[in-house]
């Protein structure tokens, strides 16, 4: 996707809320950021030109004002007038669990300030923009980007086999910065592999029935891995499972998507032997 490659994106149910409130009569601005079970896992000040001030994560603080500094690029009036604020951010999701934290929150931030989202990603974390667009959509997408922006369209997606499909989080939250630069620097046919992937992409989309899909994952699998010259998720954990397994987001962490002929319950149950407790169907996944 970061090259061009034609991609179907699913939106998911958990989400993050962000709520922003002004605070008469402080100095400063304050942020808190509140874990899926409401318990602040980052609290900061910052001065009232989105400097960072103080708080008990600076790398974390840092991140939000390089936001807010690129907010006040595209909006330069952006502080003027304002009195000092308290956000506040939710998840709806453990953190570790990787479903997109911050493309959440750079899409509640623009949302909030009237900025473009994309160019705020851009201008911070960086990345192909699909999230951003997941963020915003209502339904599954397909996203690509063209001439260095990311374009997408909602589509009402369902494979006929979605009762078949689970996806299952690894217990590794994986990097996607780290993920981008080796793609970077160990992709060297980008365009045979962005051709081959956005042909796989049209055929997921029009495959009917479960073997079709699998044929596909498993050619998805192989001609990604093969490519950034890593080993397959079903390789180095779950050879015998009866079916195909791919990576979703960055290569070999946080979630992986699990076809079978067999059923949702016995695919859940046989991840679940495996020691990977939290699985869940399409239903209980896709928005």
């Amino acid at each position: 996707m970061l090259d061009g490659a034609l991609a179907l994106a699913l939106p998911v149910r958990f989400g993050q809320q962000l709520t922003v409130a002004e605070r008469p009569h402080q100095d400063n601005h304050q942020w808190v950021s509140l874990g899926h079970q409401g318990r602040p896992w980052f609290e900061g000040r910052f001065a009232p030109t989105g400097a960072y001030v103080s708080g008990n994560n600076e790398e974390t603080g840092n991140r939000l004002e390089q936001l807010f500094r690129a907010i006040e690029r595209q909006r330069p009036d952006f502080w003027l007038g304002k009195l000092p604020l308290r956000f506040e951010t939710r998840l709806g999701f453990p953190r570790q669990w990787g479903l997109g934290s911050s493309s959440t929150l750079v899409a509640a931030l623009a949302d909030w300030a009237k900025v473009d989202a994309f160019q705020l990603l851009e201008d911070t974390f960086g990345g192909s923009g699909y999230d951003i667009a997941c963020a915003f959509a209502g339904q599954p997408i397909l996203f690509q980007r063209r001439g260095g922006k990311g374009h997408y369209v909602e589509c009402p997606y369902q494979p006929p086999f979605a009762e078949n499909i689970c996806f299952i989080y690894l217990g590794k939250k994986q990097d996607s910065r780290e993920g981008i630069a080796r793609y970077r620097e160990v992709v060297k046919d980008s365009p045979r592999l962005l051709d081959g992937v956005s042909r796989l992409t049209l055929d997921f989309l029009g495959a009917r029935t479960v073997q079709e899909g699998i044929a596909i994952m498993e050619a998805h699998e192989k001609l990604v891995g093969d490519a950034l010259q890593l080993p397959k998720v079903k390789e180095r954990y779950f050879y015998n499972f009866p079916g195909a397994v791919k990576s979703l987001g960055a290569w070999g962490g946080d979630f992986v998507m699990a076809l079978s002929e067999k059923p949702a319950e016995a695919t859940r149950q046989y991840f679940r032997v495996k020691g990977f407790e939290t699985v869940f169907t399409w239903e209980e996944m896709v928005l």
